[in-house]
């Protein structure tokens, strides 16, 4: 974040390098993201670096699917983010089309995908940081196993998901079905992707992504 805050008019260009890299397998896989195929579990992939894993978390059991509604908000409580949600599409180099800068306090949502809470893998993703400030995803690497992430949904709903992974996947090993594919076929998914990794002054961009997986538990109202 220092790196990005100190090299003034680098942010957008590392930040937007990172996104074309970390999405651009999304452009190409298509519709394995939208029809919940379940993939490899990322963990046996030696080209993703786990940051949180299970260990001894017990985690609790996934609960049924919901129907289809609209995200709204993303509350992460451990890390105090309430932030709104957008809906975005993809850009002209295939990836996800972050919010803007001057919302980086905002999450987006893929909406060519999966709704938050139904079945197959849901995407948002959000900015790590801007050229003078932390943004919206600034800790999302701290997030461990077990943790909470609630989505308000416009059918009166908040689906709560728990956290049952974070990886730092490497841009230029990067595998977009181990990183957005089903973990387990039936469950509801999501992932939330940020920049991650080192600055690096040469290429001027992060050198990995971090993307926090995590399944449906429960539903309140």
């Amino acid at each position: 974040m220092a790196d990005s805050e100190r090299h003034a008019g680098t942010g957008r260009l590392l930040t937007g390098l990172a996104w074309a890299v970390l999405l651009l397998g999304l452009w190409m896989w298509g519709s394995e993201v939208t029809g919940g195929r379940s993939g490899a579990s990322a963990r046996a992939a030696g080209d993703v670096a786990a940051v949180g894993r299970p260990g001894d978390v017990e985690l609790p059991p996934p609960a049924q699917p919901l129907p289809a509604a609209l995200p709204q908000r993303i509350d992460i409580p451990v890390l105090g983010v309430q932030a709104p949600v957008v809906a975005r599409g993809l850009d002209g180099d295939g990836a996800i089309d972050p919010p803007p800068f001057d919302q980086a306090a905002v999450v987006g949502w893929y909406a060519g995908g999966v709704r938050p809470g139904a079945a197959g893998t849901a995407l948002m993703v959000g900015h790590v940081d801007t050229e003078t400030r932390p943004a919206v995803f600034y800790k999302l690497s701290t997030l461990v196993p077990g943790r909470t992430v609630r989505v308000v949904r416009d059918d009166g709903k908040v689906a709560e998901f728990t956290v049952d992974a974070v990886d730092v996947v490497p841009r230029d090993r990067f595998d977009a079905h181990r990183a957005y594919g089903t973990r387990r076929a039936g469950r509801a998914e999501l992932r939330l992707i940020t920049c991650g990794g080192i600055f690096d002054r040469t290429g001027h961009a992060y050198t990995a992504n971090v993307i926090v997986s995590a399944y449906l538990t429960g539903t309140s109202a």
